[in-house]
């Protein structure tokens, strides 16, 4: 008796090898043979070929060195002679006597005819007797501030010269964490004058407390390192334009390479000003006031709110008195931005032109109002 044989199964590993070379040839026909010999002569042509491809998908780097020469020592060599030493000479009180302080420092020409960018507590808060600037060719020449806001932390000093090179500013606006970031100035003495260190961009929009009423605002975060001496210097970017002036470093035995530069775009209206007008004014409010911290300290009373400045006196004649502030009236707002301190509603005030006007949110006597005032003075 004949038995025919039933027919075998196939295993899964048989489906598996079919598929994949199909899956293969698949490939090769959608890659290499379809786009050139079917879309659009024996198929239609996919949709996707007649779209631009899109360009946000990731950030395309291109990076073509020249020269065998990396991005830090081009950075330098465009700068570095930008960069000056600035030695000055203060008067430091102590008790009845009075004794000269030497201090250091650095800056960035910002315009050839001799006007340099620093930061205000080099020059001492424009208390400085005497000040000193250090180029790079041994040429030393003597400065005058022509400018300094101690709630800024920058200064304009300018020295009787022309023809120096100045340094391209860049834009500040438009940093973005992870860019390289370079610092030249003066560490430790003029023995490791224009010292070139280098890092990133760490972080943006960071905030320092100077002490125990004043900070310091929207401050650029880097590793770079930054010593004492390299305030005033420039932080430079890969093209070697300044993005921001150095500032200050914290210390601290748990935290290292955590360096702060104030961002350009801050000052380059002002010094615009100053090098077509010789100085720089800013609008004016016209009030003497504190902040509620230190009022609610000093007179030993609770106020109702935590935040603000409390207007001690209001000056005659001043948009202030026209607007109609009294003493006793806290500022809580500046078009909608808190006020904490009167070095911030300083710093804001250089937002302002002369003829502007700004919405004060005021707590008079436990309620709010809204004023509307003018700025028709400068100062």
């Amino acid at each position: 008796m004949y038995y025919e044989r039933p027919p075998r199964k196939r295993g899964i590993f048989s489906y598996f090898v079919v598929a994949l070379i199909g899956a293969i040839i698949g490939g090769i026909v959608s890659a290499y043979i379809a786009p050139t010999y079917l879309y659009g002569k024996i198929i239609p042509m996919p949709d996707i070929y007649y779209k631009e491809r899109p360009t946000n998908v990731g950030q395309q780097i291109n990076i073509t060195p020249s020269d065998n020469i990396s991005y830090v020592e081009a950075v330098a060599k465009k700068a570095i002679s930008s960069v000056v030493g600035i030695t000055t000479v203060q008067i430091q009180r102590e008790f009845i006597w009075e004794r000269e302080v030497e201090g250091l420092g650095s800056g960035v020409i910002v315009n050839s005819n001799g006007y340099i960018l620093t930061n205000s507590h080099v020059v001492g808060d424009g208390r400085a007797k005497k000040i000193n600037v250090l180029f790079e060719n041994g040429d030393t020449l003597p400065g005058d501030v022509l400018w300094y806001d101690a709630s800024l932390d920058l200064a304009v000093v300018k020295v009787e010269a022309s023809g120096l090179p100045a340094a391209e500013l860049g834009d500040s606006d438009y940093l973005q964490v992870g860019q390289l970031a370079v610092a030249i100035g003066n560490p430790l003495g003029l023995d490791f004058q224009r010292t070139v260190t280098s890092g990133i961009i760490s972080g943006l929009n960071r905030s320092i407390r100077i002490d125990q009423y004043n900070v310091i605002e929207n401050l650029i975060q880097t590793d770079a390192s930054i010593n004492p001496g390299n305030s005033g210097g420039p932080l430079l970017n890969s093209k070697g334009e300044v993005i921001g002036i150095n500032t200050v470093k914290i210390k601290s035995t748990t935290a290292e390479g955590l360096g702060f530069a104030i961002p350009i775009n801050v000052v380059k209206p002002i010094i615009d000003q100053i090098v077509k007008q010789g100085d720089f004014k800013i609008v004016y409010l016209g009030i003497t006031g504190i902040e509620i911290e230190r009022y609610e300290r000093q007179m030993g009373v609770e106020l109702s709110v935590d935040k603000g400045v409390i207007v001690l006196e209001v000056a005659p004649n001043t948009p202030a008195d026209k607007t109609g502030l009294r003493p006793g009236d806290i500022i809580a707002k500046m078009d909608n931005q808190e006020i904490e301190s009167m070095s911030q509603l300083g710093k804001i005030l250089y937002k302002y032109k002369k003829g502007d006007k700004a919405n004060l949110t005021v707590i008079r006597n436990g309620k709010e109002i809204s004023v509307e005032v003018t700025f028709t003075q400068l100062k």
